[in-house]
């Protein structure tokens, strides 16, 4: 084949390729570009998750009459003129590549009216040429709408994600720009509804608020941190807030970094940020941060991605301690200790029991009524322990007694007799071989999560219908992830109904879960669901059986009664697999009588 030169709009696809990924892509671009115009005002609307129509209508300085069609070819760009000016960049957009990328790939018009001009300018565009173009009346400001994204490049449509994962990502994208500008009042409508709204006042608490919703931002505190220049390093200011450590999520992903009000990711800092909580959080969990990098300009270059979303330091080292040390500073001043009150996360509150302390608080000082079947009461006789030529089934765990009462389960475990409880959280039974010693809510987990599988696996009820309404109230993007999987909620118990903006009612809950709040129970859904890939449909059920078992399970501190304790046991022993909990960790530690003899130094 021949060797030649591309033809304009072959090009132009290729580019759009590299900047325009998906729809939230779109709203990327053509949001930098109303903040660039210096708006105070944007509004976001979007049909269909964006491969319908995308419409921003912002109140920004406008494009002068003479450049509204030049502003859609390639390099096109008011933020440059020179190399240097590359070294130095005050704005978020300057490559002159997204509006051409998007008009290849989408059918578009904008129409526009410069702060100088008194008419504005109506443009259309379909697959990057001029159709349409007239004189019209406008406010002052741009308003840009893109539809049939991809209509023309059908193999980049069919790679789209489904439609409530698109949203999803948009309103994430907002929430940023949002937070990056609280003096902006951003409004994000989707299929004719409003999802998000910022005051514009200014203060990036009112926007935190709305973003990462009430009971977050409630456990967050204030960073506000500056290295001062020397040496040949940058003066740097860090802002923003942080979580105190009892809110913490499974992963980095809701560590949220901006460096001069752009939006970015940065494997290093987010590093930076989960060292400065060394001690205060376990491992596997990070924290949730909203962090404003402030440096000058020539110490960061932006260059060094298509989408800008990652940049490159100067002095990486500088910026690293400068984050760290604000985080740690803002951590290790708490004032005020968190008390735990369930949920995701834990409210402040004074004169309360420190963090480390073991001690348990007087409501958890009280045994708890869990409802267990009781099969029997597990107190044998000196007699009957010794005398196993009496009782043959003892070493063999799949004997199955006999009688009305014997239960429909082979026996998995040899029969223990519960001894006694050690720290409020871990059960001590004599078996056959030695000794025993259960954790008792990785065993109430594994008991519950085979119970619910077998009654899902037979398509049994497993709801419990509320007494009154209740609503929940969740930030947009986790708003968008309950609506995606509405369906498999419902399919293990969860009926909730949309109520208004991101506000579902919840009509029922699994019945294991009927004393639970809500709220506390679908937080951790959540955040099991933002954590990694989903597969398939069977996957994301399993994950939310798992989580509603780990949250009706007995936790840790609760003081238990013989026969509560005998009736885990006794349970336990039928489990399909007693060993583990759903998560793997394991149930029980064996300590045979050999190592006890051995310990003691009873042999030989």
């Amino acid at each position: 084949m021949a060797i030649q030169i591309l033809p304009e709009l072959v090009v132009a696809q290729i580019a759009a390729g590299e900047v325009v990924e998906r729809p939230a892509s779109v709203v990327k671009e053509l949001v930098e570009n109303a903040l660039d115009a210096g708006a105070r005002n944007i509004r976001i609307e979007i049909t269909g998750g964006g491969r319908h129509r995308i419409r921003i209508s912002d109140d920004g300085s406008g494009i002068p009459q003479e450049e509204t069609e030049l502003a859609f070819y390639r390099h096109a760009t008011s933020k440059l003129r020179s190399t240097e000016d590359l070294t130095n960049i005050n704005t978020l957009g300057f490559r002159g590549e997204a509006l051409a990328s998007i008009a290849s790939v989408s059918q578009l018009s904008v129409v526009s009216r410069h702060v100088e001009s008194q008419m504005g300018t109506l443009l259309h565009l379909e697959g990057g040429q001029v159709v349409r173009r007239q004189h019209v009346g406008a406010p002052v400001g741009t308003v840009l709408t893109v539809e049939n994204l991809f209509y023309n490049t059908p193999a980049r449509l069919k790679f789209l994600k489904k439609e409530n994962t698109e949203k999803r990502q948009i309103a994430l994208f907002v929430t940023r720009y949002a937070m990056a500008y609280p003096h902006v009042h951003f409004t994000l409508e989707q299929d004719g509804r409003e999802v998000f709204r910022s005051s514009g006042s200014g203060q990036l608490a009112d926007v935190l608020v709305g973003a990462l919703g009430l009971d977050s931002f409630r456990n967050m505190v204030e960073v506000s941190g500056k290295e001062l220049a020397r040496e040949g390093r940058p003066e740097i200011h860090v802002l923003g807030y942080t979580s105190v450590p009892s809110l913490h999520r499974s992963d980095r992903n809701h560590i949220t970094l901006f460096v001069n009000g752009r939006w970015i990711q940065d494997p290093r800092l987010s590093y930076a940020v989960t060292q400065a909580y060394h001690t205060f959080l376990m491992t596997g969990r990070y924290p949730v941060a909203v962090l404003m990098l402030q440096l000058p300009p020539s110490e960061v270059d932006v260059n060094v991605h298509p989408t800008k979303a990652e940049v490159r330091f100067r002095d990486t080292d500088a910026v690293f301690t400068a984050v760290q040390r604000a985080v740690r500073r803002a951590v290790v001043d708490l004032a005020q200790t968190p008390a735990m009150r369930g949920g995701r996360g834990l409210s402040l509150a004074h004169g309360i029991l420190p963090h480390w302390s073991t001690e348990l608080p007087a409501d958890r000082q009280t045994q708890l009524d869990m409802n267990l079947n009781i099969q029997d009461s597990g107190q044998y006789t000196r007699g009957r322990l010794l005398n196993r030529d009496v009782n043959n089934d003892w070493n063999d765990p799949t004997s199955i007694p006999a009688g009305p009462e014997a239960p429909l389960k082979p026996r998995t475990l040899p029969i223990l007799r519960v001894v006694g409880q050690v720290g409020a959280t871990y059960i001590i039974a004599e078996g056959p071989s030695g000794l025993y010693l259960v954790d008792q809510h990785a065993a109430h987990e594994r008991i519950l999560y085979e119970q619910f599988m077998e009654e899902y696996g037979k398509q049994q009820p497993i709801a419990q219908y509320t007494l009154t309404a209740q609503t929940i109230h969740l930030p947009p993007t986790e708003a968008r992830l309950v609506e995606e999987n509405l369906q498999v909620l419902q399919t293990v118990g969860f009926d909730l109904e949309s109520f208004g903006p991101n506000t579902f009612i919840v009509r029922s809950v699994p019945a294991l879960l009927a004393d639970e709040a809500p709220m506390d129970v679908l937080g951790g859904i959540i955040a099991d669901l933002e954590a990694g890939e989903k597969p398939g449909q069977g996957t994301i059920e399993d994950k939310i059986i798992t989580r509603v078992c780990k949250q009706a399970a007995i936790k840790a501190g609760q003081i238990l009664s013989l026969d509560e304790m005998q009736s885990i046991i006794r349970q336990l022993e039928r489990c399909r697999s007693p060993h583990t909990c759903p998560h793997g960790r394991p149930t029980m530690l064996h300590m045979s009588s050999e190592q006890l003899a051995h310990e003691f130094g009873r042999l030989g």
